[in-house]
């Protein structure tokens, strides 16, 4: 784990030489200041707004001053609480490296060896070496400050000793100012994800564990430590996430002495990880993000994943998926004329979802044979399908399950012993499935190997990759040993391998919706599935909540039937679209039984994504709660500021009626901006005694009245929404 050919001009040893004492790395307006003691992995003096440029005077005296007094009662020295906070130095809350050598070797304590740092105007990195000579341990502890402000953590411990090390944890931490005094973080379960919940950040541990074997429903997400006025647009945030698909743990501690800290790192289950000599373990990366307000944070991370190289860089395909169509009714017939509907309103992507494999034909059977059902899709039929699909202008995507595997299949009945159990016990059921155990060789390659001949026979663009069920009692039978980490480590290599093979293919995140969603995750795949609802009035809690980590171009959200088919709720065709509007747009709804003018509706909205989406997909989103939370704002706006779209929702009927004005956040007060009523339909609804008198002909008005004053609103009843655009007006 290091920044390969990274130069370093202060590597030092620990046989007389030194480095710099305190080093500040900043961009984007934030700043770590981070002292280096010769005796101790470093500590956090300030991270947060940046104060500007210290010379070696200044960041000598904040080091100083950061210094706390002694508590009475207390120890005898200076508590020292490093990113990876040490026992042995005094500090009672939770430890950085919890681990044993048979009992031994249970408290170190890390004296660096080297230390190499590189500062520049975007950012730059502190990597330090360390060792404890009497635990025989070695650790390598990352800091990175990335351009967008982002700070990025990771650590490598290494055993140095002959006898195993069982590692139970490596905590990645950084403390918080005593100003915080909120922990905002998300609840979620299937098809009810991202739900945020806050509490006061009292003296104690406030623990979120994921134990599912995969992210979760439930994920905190984005762990944050606020100000008392912590708003969209208003107080101060510090956030964690720890960007790993497996079981993990996020951390807002707050202990007698004062300290407050986040830490996060990998939740390892019991004996799962023993380190034999010279072998490594490096930690999921965690990532902390501060802001002026919580939009501010999601943007940093916004601006983080765009600037990745292989962020998606093609306008983001209209999707047809055609599983709440058709389930697992796969014929061809039904499906030529979906396709045909679909191509004709606007989609882009055409994706079959589960059941055109083996004898998949329910949920019972056929997961692990990646093989074409012969009985659906004999006689050259999924050609026809696939043929159609190209010759009508649209791309092919395929759903697979590659980590999971039915009892009643070919695989499981071949090989029993590919399935993650404990040694004469399998798992419960879960959904009629288990977890194929992808550390093994030969199931890995079996999964690599199916995949990659069918998106190579059949020119393949895009695989809907699901993952329906946690990872209870998985353990390995190779080792005896529980097999989530392992598990974890062996998807991302499969993600790697097929990725490799087949360079042009796009794979969503899936599982049972929203339950595997994190930035390691997203290092290998182009979009996430955000939720099995697709019910609108869900979606617009969900989706609000998701980009507080992703951007809109990221996250599918679909157009779904008139009757939700998770919550049995009816909704108006326009606020169905609205709301998929803000993120990647798709449909999931049987077109045959559109009416014809519901059909002609759609193909209007298709056409406004379509023209939107380079707006949607690239600019700076914002979002305000109104008239005490009945009213939402979500919107886009252009990062040069000229032009900006905003979705307002009555999510419930407000006291006091009609609503206030609503103001317009992100714009430039010294422009001047034309506001329209957009959507299809929006000017031909006019009613003038339900919308204010700006909604026919639009209206001029500068950013700054448009941020301080505001406008009017159509008087909208609960799930109804209303689309502004705003573009800026030529001097």
């Amino acid at each position: 784990m290091s920044i390969a050919g990274a130069p370093s001009p202060c590597t030092s040893d620990s046989g007389g030489a030194s480095w710099p004492p305190v080093v500040r790395l900043a961009a984007s307006g934030v700043a770590l200041v981070l002292a280096l003691p010769l005796d101790s992995l470093p500590t956090v003096t300030h991270w947060g707004a940046d104060p500007g440029p210290l010379d070696d005077t200044q960041l000598a005296l904040v080091a100083a001053s950061a210094r706390a007094p002694r508590a009475t009662n207390g120890v005898d020295v200076e508590v020292t609480v490093s990113v990876l906070p040490e026992g042995s130095r005094g500090w009672v809350g939770t430890t950085g490296v919890a681990g044993h050598r048979a009992g031994s070797a249970w408290s170190p304590r890390f004296v660096p060896t080297a230390v190499r740092i590189v500062e520049d105007d975007e950012g730059g990195f502190v990597e330090i070496d360390a060792t404890d000579p009497d635990a025989r341990l070695e650790v390598r502890v990352l800091i990175e400050m990335l351009p967008s402000g982002i700070v990025r953590m990771q650590a490598r411990l290494t055993n140095t000793a002959e006898g195993d090390y069982l590692v139970e944890a490596v905590n990645l931490a950084l403390p918080v100012p005593t100003r915080t005094r909120r922990l905002v973080d998300f609840a979620g379960r299937w098809a009810k994800e991202k739900v945020v919940q806050s509490r006061p950040f009292t003296v104690g541990s406030h623990v979120r564990e994921g134990r599912h074997g995969r992210t979760g429903a439930d994920a905190a997400t984005l762990l944050v430590a606020g100000t008392a006025d912590l708003d969209f647009d208003a107080g101060e945030g510090w956030g964690m996430h720890v960007a790993f698909s497996g079981n993990h743990r996020a951390i807002g501690e707050r202990v007698f002495s004062g300290e407050r800290l986040l830490l996060g790192g990998e939740l390892l289950l019991p004996g799962e990880l023993p380190l034999a000599a010279g072998e490594s373990y490096d930690t999921p990366k965690v990532y902390a993000v501060y802001g002026k307000g919580l939009d501010d944070m999601a943007g940093r991370l916004h601006r983080h994943l765009r600037a990745r190289p292989r962020h998606p860089r093609s306008p983001r395909p209209v999707v047809m998926n055609v599983w709440e169509a058709v389930y697992f009714d796969h014929d061809l017939e039904r499906l030529l004329d979906l396709a045909r509907r679909a191509a004709d309103v606007g989609v882009e992507r055409f994706v079959l979802d589960d059941g055109w494999f083996g004898g998949r034909r329910d949920d019972t059977a056929g997961l692990g044979d990646w093989v074409l059902s012969e009985q659906v899709w004999g006689d050259g039929r999924f050609r026809v399908l696939v043929d159609e699909v190209r010759r009508l202008g649209m791309e092919f995507g395929l759903w697979f399950e590659p980590e999971m595997v039915n009892l009643d299949s070919d695989l499981a009945r071949a090989h029993p012993d590919w399935i993650l159990q404990v040694d004469g016990r399998m798992p419960v059921g879960f959904r009629h499935q288990q977890v194929l155990d992808l550390s093994h060789p030969g199931a890995f390659a079996h999964v690599r190997d199916q995949i990659v001949a069918l998106v190579h026979e059949f020119d393949i663009d895009f695989i809907k990759w699901d993952h329906n069920r946690d990872l209870i009692d998985a353990g390995s039978t190779r080792t005896g040993r529980a097999g989530v980490h392992e598990q974890t480590l062996a998807v991302y290599r499969l993600l790697d391998e097929i990725r490799a093979a087949c360079p042009r293919l796009e794979i969503e995140s899936c599982s049972s919706g929203g339950a595997r969603i994190d930035l390691e995750i997203l290092e290998r795949t182009d979009r996430v599935w955000a939720s099995d609802c697709i019910d609108a009035h869900e979606r617009q809690q969900i989706q609000r909540w998701t980009a507080q980590l992703l951007p809109p171009e990221l996250v599918g959200s679909h157009v779904g039937a008139a009757r939700a088919h998770t919550t049995g709720r009816r909704l108006d065709l326009d606020f169905r679209c609205a709301t998929a509007l803000f993120g990647h747009f798709g449909i999931e709804w049987d077109l045959t039984e559109a009416s014809d003018d519901d059909t002609a509706r759609l193909t209007e909205w298709v056409a406004l994504y379509r023209q939107s989406r380079a707006l949607i997909h690239s600019g700076t989103v914002v979002r305000r709660e109104l008239e005490q939370g009945d009213l939402w704002l979500h919107g886009s706006v252009a990062t040069d500021h000229a032009e900006a779209l905003y979705l307002v929702t009555l999510r419930e009927r407000p006291v006091t009626w009609p609503v206030g004005r609503v103001a317009l956040p992100g714009l430039r007060r010294d422009l001047d901006y034309r506001l329209v009523a957009a959507g299809p339909g929006a000017s031909a609804a006019y009613d003038e005694r339900i919308h204010p008198t700006w909604w026919t002909d639009g209206i001029t008005l500068s950013g700054a009245v448009l941020a301080d004053i505001g406008v009017h609103i159509p008087a909208l009843d609960p799930d109804q929404a209303a689309l502004l655009h705003v573009k800026a007006v030529s001097s």
